[in-house]
């Protein structure tokens, strides 16, 4: 399975497509990203080890989001308890993914550590002064790490991006979602320039009045994301999602005949 090349402007069309999906059950989508907000913020109370499990559990959540999304549009419905379905099945390839994220997070935060990251740090969290002339050493330094670090963290994310759905949907092995990924968001990288950026203006709308705006951010977003997998790996399936619940009702129609 190999991902279609799509348009620029296709980026935009995710947006939109995934504020439909928010339309269809606001009150639902508004909780199920509020209960994995305030999972992901219980878990960054523990210290390290939340950190560690949040990382680790994230593409078993997203998965399980992913599954309510598919249950929306081809049954109108969405509940809760999707949230953890990744938590029953394939729950050991999802892990996996997470455990290969958070090696190469590990390892790319190393990087920019010795690059000279690790002085911004210092600076950030300890307080530590440099005099007037290393200032302008240290911030080239940091500068320069930051944006190598920055290089190695797009492919990570490119990789984890379709992951947890190709293994979810598809039931691929780890490895190789990961890597269709990668290859998927890599055929369409004008397309996802344009919804990234999108995505940063609306971010920055919706932190003006008092953060509010994130209530309908967070689950757009996540829609867009089941919308855009969907649009790449399932383009040929859209005439046949209108059709499922009118399939889904006919086969309720036969079990209640054969009953009687």
């Amino acid at each position: 399975m190999d991902a279609r090349y799509v348009r620029g402007k296709q980026g935009l069309q995710w947006i939109v497509s995934g504020f439909y999906f928010f339309r269809q059950a606001p009150l639902n989508w508004i909780l199920l990203c509020f209960t994995y907000l305030l999972i992901g913020a219980t878990l960054g109370l523990i210290p390290l080890l939340g950190s560690f499990v949040g990382t680790l559990t994230m593409p078993v959540f997203v998965a399980g989001i992913m599954v309510g999304c598919r249950q929306l549009d081809l049954t109108g419905k969405l509940d809760l308890g999707y949230l953890f379905v990744g938590f029953k099945k394939n729950t050991s390839a999802l892990i996996t993914i997470g455990g290969l994220y958070l090696i190469g997070d590990v390892l790319i935060i190393g990087v920019f550590m010795l690059l000279g990251g690790d002085a911004v740090v210092d600076m950030w969290l300890y307080g530590k002064r440099f005099d007037e002339s290393e200032l302008p050493a240290v911030m080239d330094d940091a500068l320069s790490a930051f944006l190598f670090a920055l290089l190695l963290i797009i492919p990570l994310l490119m990789a984890v991006w379709f992951a947890p759905m190709l293994v979810m949907f598809e039931n691929m092995p780890p490895v190789i979602a990961m890597r269709k990924s990668f290859f998927a968001c890599l055929r369409n990288i004008f397309a996802f320039q344009i919804y990234f950026i999108t995505l940063l203006f609306l971010a920055f709308l919706a932190s003006i009045p008092y953060g509010l705006g994130f209530i309908l951010w967070f689950p757009v977003t996540f829609a867009s994301v089941y919308v855009s997998y969907k649009d790449l790996f399932h383009y040929d399936e859209d005439s046949n999602t209108d059709s499922a619940p009118d399939e889904h009702k006919n086969k309720e129609d036969t079990s209640q005949i054969e009953q009687r």
